[in-house]
């Protein structure tokens, strides 16, 4: 396992759809293993592929805070929602490809999703809370979409500034 790099947004990789996913093997299986351990070393609770440069709709995810808590990694292959609550959530998200930024957005309080796991078999879980905003976060990802496209566009442009200074003071060191 290693700690991959997460893109900084603006990155044009973010905005880009993903491709899915043609068969589970062992570049796949070590994908997920680093993802996995670069998600807690961020801290984060998901990480979808592309924000660590790999163009695969793959995301991880572990919402489980507690810190007695047993942790519950999940990795979704080629997931896609299959029905979304009438009823409404808003959550304040912040995104590891946006550090330290957080916003109000508005998406279903529950979602069933479908996705195929890394034994190649299919799942299909509804999933509601915390759970239900940080899947449909992910999926944002694998489809070119950040949790700042909900935003005003004001709001946006400054996030956006913000992460532009971030990154040329990264690239000073």
């Amino acid at each position: 396992m290693a700690l991959r790099k997460i893109l900084i947004h603006p990155d044009p990789r973010l905005k880009k759809a993903a491709d899915p996913v043609s068969a589970v093997n062992d570049d796949i299986r070590r994908l997920a293993d680093d993802m996995l351990e670069t998600m807690y070393d961020a801290p984060g609770i998901g990480l979808a592929a592309p924000q660590v440069a790999m163009m695969h709709r793959m995301l991880v995810m572990d919402c489980t805070k507690e810190d007695d808590a047993t942790p519950a990694p999940m990795v979704l292959i080629n997931p896609q929602i299959t029905w979304s609550s009438e009823e409404r959530s808003v959550y304040d998200e912040g995104c590891l490809s946006i550090p330290e930024q957080y916003a109000e957005v508005e998406r279903p309080a529950e979602v069933e999703v479908e996705w195929m796991g890394l034994d190649g078999q299919t799942t299909r879980e509804r999933f509601d809370g915390l759970w239900a905003t940080c899947v449909q976060h992910e999926i944002d990802h694998l489809d070119g979409k950040l949790f700042i496209d909900y935003l005003k566009p004001l709001k946006r442009q400054m996030i956006t500034r913000k992460m532009q200074k971030l990154k040329r003071e990264m690239a000073r060191g």
